[in-house]
């Protein structure tokens, strides 16, 4: 309950650095306590514009003046109040190994154990022809391809529209719940999953010939181009490009188009990761009218978006 919640210690309990193994994030040394890096937050490309000071367990941004705790950060990072954060920190399981911190300023730190190995289990009794789904404008067919639907079982998963996640080799490692009835969080993940090494979907993506991949922001909207005949989608999970994504990406496509969210998030979102990704492969944006999202759109509507994009080398 958000009532029990005691903010002042779980901001003793789990340590910046913690937090930044979980979300991969990496910094170089520039001081006593003091590393700074590009911002994780809005995916800025500036060296030094994110700071964070270990001994005091808070951090800063000079380019997007994001800043504070490791409560902040969290919900910064997640798009969520610092009450969902807080509750995210009060489960989050944080490995006891010690980040392996750079002793001078060209290393890179906190390199994270990456925790991708395939799940030893399934999830069964899924039902596929939920209402939410529906109303969410996807296809029996698509749900029952992609492995989604609500899952009454139990665990930490139960009451919740299941979401199967797999790593490139399509290897299932992960599920994603996603509420259908308004419980916090909207969607709850194991506090391990490494999200700053996926793209959703990209087994299929990769599996073809195809040298091109259309990249959104979230699982509807990876599951509704799919659905509109396009195979080669991922998602971000987020509005964010981490490296490790950045370099698959780089490896193994010639070709990217984006297709985010019609907010300003996602607009800058598009410029920051365009940027990025300009220097490996032909990058082309969809910039899509005011608060419209992929997940929205009808098939023919996705097609003709993708067929009349506007190029933007």
């Amino acid at each position: 309950m958000i009532s029990e919640l005691d903010f002042q210690s779980i901001k003793r309990r789990v340590t910046m650095e913690s937090v930044l193994r979980h979300y991969g994030v990496e910094l170089r040394l520039s001081g006593k306590d003091q590393y700074r890096g590009c911002c994780p937050i809005h995916g800025g490309n500036g060296p030094d514009a994110f700071h964070v000071n270990l001994e005091r367990n808070i951090f800063h941004c000079f380019a997007c003046d994001a800043g504070g705790t490791v409560l902040d950060f969290v919900a910064a990072m997640e798009r969520c109040s610092v009450w969902d954060a807080a509750r995210r920190l009060q489960t989050m399981s944080c490995s006891s190994e010690p980040v392996r911190l750079a002793t001078n300023g060209k290393e890179l730190v906190t390199k994270r154990k990456r925790v991708s190995s395939p799940l030893k289990f399934t999830l069964t009794g899924i039902d596929s022809s939920h209402s939410y789904l529906a109303e969410r404008g996807i296809l029996k067919r698509t749900a029952i391809e992609f492995g989604v639907g609500f899952y009454a079982g139990p665990g930490l998963m139960h009451g919740r529209l299941v979401i199967p996640i797999h790593n490139a080799d399509g290897e299932l490692i992960a599920y994603c719940g996603r509420s259908v009835d308004g419980t916090q969080p909207r969607y709850r993940v194991p506090p391990t999953f490494p999200k700053s090494e996926i793209l959703f979907n990209l087994h299929r993506a990769a599996s073809g010939a195809d040298n091109s991949v259309v990249i959104v922001e979230g699982f509807f909207d990876c599951m509704k181009v799919h659905q509109a005949g396009i195979r080669s989608v991922v998602a971000l999970m987020g509005s964010a490009l981490y490296e490790r994504q950045r370099q698959v990406l780089a490896e193994r496509f010639r070709h990217v188009v984006l297709l985010l969210d019609g907010d300003s998030t996602g607009r800058k979102a598009c410029t920051v990761i365009a940027h990025r990704l300009r220097p490996h492969c032909s990058v082309q944006q969809i910039l899509l009218q005011d608060g419209l999202q992929p997940d929205q759109m009808s098939a023919k509507e996705v097609v003709d978006a993708l067929r009349n994009f506007a190029n933007d080398d």
